[in-house]
């Protein structure tokens, strides 16, 4: 009896569970993972208390949601558990597929001479800038891991500059100008952790604004994506006084809630037809207005968590790869708030950016979801 416990391998502390400390499936950062979750869960409730008064069946849109995220979920365990060295080897299969596309969408919107943001199947509409957004971190962050070094040479740099600008020129010509500043904001944040120069970064600013002037000036950009600019810039002229009844409301809604808020379903603004699609661009000013000061602090607080998540995790990755995906996704997320939350507080020009995991649609959620998988993957193996 004695020899038998003497010879029987100690086990990992927890009870009957034999695997190492190094397993992936034990070490997944639950917190993230539940802030995640009630972002998603908050998310629902903003879209139903927008959407509800809009349409014949109250719970159309949330029942789609619903069902984007069951989808987002089983994305994201996919990604989850399945090495991220996976995804550097089929990077180049990926984003040759996205960009091709990408140049379909361009090209058909052309065509038709309006604004072609992403196919129609069945049901749904699937936005490839959306998946972009993925596919690309993932093009740039392997390109630039097989590089070791503490800076960024330049012959790399440029390298990744084209990577990135293919996509963005794409999908600026969609036009969507939202993504595009995220495809760009992301490549900033990835190559600064790389070790780019400052120069460097300074040339990415430069070539992103000649970008942006030179499909304005080939009506590459829409009439209405022109507007939304100039409406920016002279918000007070009174040619524009129909374009920027929405943005006011937005900032009344947020301002009239006050500390507290009105209480849910009960925003006169967020809930009537005065700020229009305010569940998809707006959906900060109904928690403005119906949870107040206080409301908009825990949302911010929970995307502030989500940040510092990963940010840990990107520090304890075990290699350069896992630590550009994680400052890729960071920067994405940061940005794609920050421009949400400026636009409806008017601080921003409007670009129909929609808010992670809060605004309604399946093709940024499930885009969310599976770079989270990513950053889970990078924590799951971080031991390894």
């Amino acid at each position: 009896m004695a020899l038998s416990m003497l010879q029987r391998k100690p086990d990992s502390g927890l009870g009957n569970i034999r695997s190492s400390p190094g397993d992936p499936v034990r070490n997944v950062d639950w917190v993230l993972l539940l802030v995640q979750g009630l972002l998603t869960v908050a998310g629902c409730f903003v879209v139903f208390s927008a959407t509800r008064t809009r349409v014949s069946d109250s719970y159309l849109f949330v029942t789609r949601q619903v069902i984007f995220a069951l989808a987002a979920v089983v994305v994201m365990l996919v990604v989850m558990m399945i090495d991220y060295e996976w995804w550097k080897e089929r990077a180049r299969l990926f984003y040759v597929a996205t960009v091709a596309v990408l140049a379909v969408l361009a090209v058909l919107g052309q065509v038709s001479g309006g604004t072609q943001l992403g196919f129609d199947i069945g049901p749904i509409q699937l936005q490839p800038a959306e998946i972009a957004k993925f596919t690309v971190l993932v093009a740039l962050c392997s390109y630039l891991s097989d590089e070791r070094g503490d800076e960024v040479s330049y012959p790399r740099f440029v390298g990744g500059l084209i990577i990135v600008g293919l996509p963005t020129v794409l999908t600026i010509a969609q036009p969507d100008l939202g993504t595009a500043s995220v495809l760009v904001a992301m490549a900033m944040g990835v190559l600064l952790v790389a070790g780019a120069k400052a120069r460097y970064i300074f040339a990415i600013s430069v070539l992103s604004l000649i970008t942006l002037a030179a499909a304005f000036v080939a009506r590459l950009v829409n009439t209405y994506q022109l507007e939304r600019l100039r409406v920016f810039i002279d918000e007070d002229n009174p040619e524009f006084e129909d374009l920027v009844f929405q943005v006011r409301n937005a900032v009344r809604a947020v301002g009239t809630g006050g500390v507290f808020g009105k209480g849910w379903l009960q925003g006169p603004l967020t809930n009537g037809r005065d700020i229009p699609v305010v569940w998809a661009d707006f959906p900060f000013a109904a928690v403005g207005e119906q949870f107040g000061l206080v409301g908009c602090a825990v949302l911010l607080l929970l995307f502030v968590v989500a940040l510092v998540r990963i940010w840990r995790i990107a520090h304890l990755s075990r290699d350069l790869l896992g630590t550009y995906l994680c400052a890729g996704a960071f920067t994405m997320l940061l940005w794609q708030v920050f421009q949400n939350v400026g636009m409806t507080l008017g601080i921003l020009p409007v670009t129909g950016l929609p808010m992670p995991f809060i605004s309604y649609g399946g093709s940024s959620l499930v885009s969310y979801f599976a770079m989270f998988g990513l950053v889970q993957s990078v924590h799951m193996r971080r031991m390894r």
